[in-house]
């Protein structure tokens, strides 16, 4: 897939109020699932952030915030774990550096 296919998925998936309000909050991450506050450092639990969280924090169901979950995860925005019962989120830099550094060569 070539570098503007691959951007103008992201710039798609961004291009969505709720998408974008969701993405700020998976950067202003880590916090931890509403259900579990004692997870160490090095547990992915207080690195990502749980879907439960998001979708509380939105006026949605939790089917549409996981669809909007999943536009994100295919424009390469954000990685998902699942991790028991529960699946956590957060954002994949890689592809968040390659857009700025895209951004800078316009």
């Amino acid at each position: 897939m070539s570098n503007s296919v691959r951007y103008a998925k992201v710039f798609k998936a961004l291009g969505n109020t709720t998408r974008l309000s969701i993405m700020l909050k998976v950067l202003k991450s880590p916090y931890v699932c509403n259900a579990d506050t004692s997870a160490e450092n090095t547990d992915i639990i207080s690195q990502a952030t749980c879907v439960g969280t998001i979708a509380a924090e939105f006026n949605y169901s939790l089917p549409t915030i996981s669809r909007h979950l999943k536009e994100l995860k295919d424009s390469g925005l954000i990685k998902m774990y699942k991790s028991g019962n529960r699946i956590f989120v957060e954002p994949d830099m890689d592809t968040l550096c390659g857009v700025k550094e895209f951004i800078n060569t316009l």
